[in-house]
């Protein structure tokens, strides 16, 4: 037994989750678009698609573009980008800290051996 969860941000809809988070750290290390949705499988044209509603529902462009030529092209995250995918992942992070010990503590051994009395 293993607790699952999912955790996002939402104004009237889903803002921001874990999928959007990754991919914007994908494209920080990578430094391109192409390449993090290359690494998660995921077409560019529908990883662009996903960065253009994310900046239309956050109000402020979150990468920068920079476009090919003789060096190639790229992204990098813009500073509001980078403190939204920091914070939404150190969020990320303590949260599932929290739920973990949350987890030991109402579903720990002596439950399993409790149910397995039936004495509930």
């Amino acid at each position: 037994m293993k607790l699952n969860y999912k955790l996002w941000l939402e104004e009237e809809d889903r803002l921001f989750g874990d999928g959007p988070c990754d991919i914007l750290k994908l494209i920080d290390r990578l430094g391109s678009l192409r390449q993090a949705a290359a690494e998660i499988n995921m077409s560019y044209s529908q990883a662009w698609k996903l960065i253009k509603s994310l900046e239309e529902r956050w109000g402020f462009k979150l990468l920068e573009k920079q476009v090919g030529g003789k060096t190639g092209g790229g992204s990098t995250l813009t500073k509001k980008g980078r403190l939204l995918t920091e914070t939404f992942s150190a969020f990320r992070k303590e949260a599932s800290q929290e739920l973990g010990d949350l987890e030991k503590k109402y579903f720990d051994q002596e439950f399993k051996n409790k149910l397995k009395r039936e004495l509930y």
